[in-house]
């Protein structure tokens, strides 16, 4: 048999197991979910399962989901790339770049303090809207008027929504050819290495293979939280809350929005984080050195502190790294090279950089980890994705 045979064998193979864990997770209370696994840069798996909408739409691989946060991962990327080209000093002041940011003692934010969610700007503007949120110089004016609530650097503060809106205009600053942030990412990360499907606005042709989400979240927004910090509250208002009645509508889906907004599917979230599994490469394209990949896995300053945003604030520290990526918090795990990035409701972006693997899932039901009883809808595909990862490592270090 062919080697190209063999692949094919051995991904339907493997595909099919995946499809099953899949089935389970349906039969769990998921409504519908994609998921995709690459080993080695390769796509070696992803399924489909369950319904897109209300009218009963199969999920396929061709449909797309709102994704949440796992949205930060490729604004953080974009940063990335423009720190290896040499266009942006993490370490210096935000304002250097773009100086109408300095108003009201931000002067000394940094892109770092940013991308460790320490910048100490985790607000929305008090007046936003669902509308506005999709404006982008009007966001971009009213961030030019934040007053910080703490001091850049001494506080972990995680900037759930604005996180986009603060990366994204400072690259979109950076950029020779001053071009829309949505439209940077689309053209320096994502066709470089073969992402079609990951929108920071979407198409309106592309509007009707969105899946509609359904929210098993408890509070506006989800985000309720008996004794929510101030600053908590500011970050999530509950005008654009973070659930499916703002985050279905169709205005949503079509602005730029780089800290929550993305819509995608499993194989394009995949393709992202097998580039960090590939410690800056893949498919011959090379985005990122491997030592800048590396130095993602570096935990941020303070990292034992509790966040005054996170589960209503001052409750939890989470695994937060000082490029802007998680270093655990999922389903898939841990370990000395996982780097990762889960969305509202548990979709997930996740790379093994010591084990060269990586894992995209999607899908429209919301719910919360601390919400499951008994056996976790996930629970089959994090063994399926053990077992092709291990056969599929195994079949490449003999070939």
């Amino acid at each position: 048999m062919a080697s190209t045979q063999k692949e094919e064998t051995s991904r339907s193979s493997s595909s099919a197991l995946l499809r099953d864990a899949l089935g389970r997770s349906i039969e769990l209370g998921e409504r519908g979910i994609q998921v995709a696994v690459t080993v080695g840069g390769d796509l070696v798996a992803e399924a489909s399962a369950g319904i897109a909408d209300p009218g009963g739409r199969q999920v396929d691989a061709r449909t797309l989901f709102p994704i949440f946060s796992v949205t930060k991962a490729a604004t953080a990327v974009s940063a990335h790339v423009q720190i290896e080209r040499g266009l942006i000093d993490p370490d210096e002041p935000i304002a250097a770049y773009w100086p109408e940011f300095a108003r009201h003692g931000k002067d000394r934010i940094t892109l770092g303090h940013v991308l460790a969610h320490q910048s100490g700007i985790p607000q929305m503007p008090p007046t936003v809207t669902p509308e506005l949120m999709c404006d982008w110089d009007w966001m971009i004016d009213q961030i030019e008027d934040f007053r910080p609530y703490f001091e850049p650097g001494t506080v972990n503060a995680y900037q759930a929504i604005v996180f986009g809106w603060l990366v994204g205009e400072v690259v979109r600053r950076t950029d020779p050819q001053g071009r829309p942030f949505g439209r940077f990412v689309r053209e320096e990360i994502f066709a470089p290495i073969g992402i079609d499907d990951f929108w920071m606005g979407i198409r309106p042709e592309d509007i009707p293979r969105v899946g509609v989400l359904v929210s098993d979240l408890e509070g506006p927004g989800g985000v309720a939280v008996e004794g929510a910090t101030e600053v908590s509250v500011a970050a999530k208002p509950a005008a654009i809350g973070l659930d499916a009645p703002v985050h279905n509508r169709h205005d949503v889906w079509q602005g730029c929005l780089p800290g929550t907004g993305g819509i995608a599917s499993a194989s394009a979230v995949v393709r992202l984080f097998a580039l960090l599994a590939g410690e800056g490469e893949l498919g011959g394209r090379r985005l990122l050195s491997p030592a800048r990949v590396r130095d993602l896995l570096r935990p941020r300053d303070m990292s034992e502190i509790p966040d005054m945003v996170l589960v209503g604030g001052n409750r939890w520290s989470p695994p937060l790294g000082a490029g802007g990526f998680w270093h655990g918090g999922t389903v898939f795990g841990d370990g000395p090279g996982v780097l990762c990035h889960a969305g509202l409701g548990n979709s997930i972006g996740f790379a093994d950089i010591d084990k060269g693997y990586a894992v995209g899932l999607t899908h429209n039901r919301l719910f919360t980890d601390g919400s499951v009883m008994g056996e976790h809808p996930f629970a089959a595909i994090v063994a399926a994705v053990e077992r092709i990862v291990e056969s599929h490592s195994s079949q490449q270090q003999r070939s």
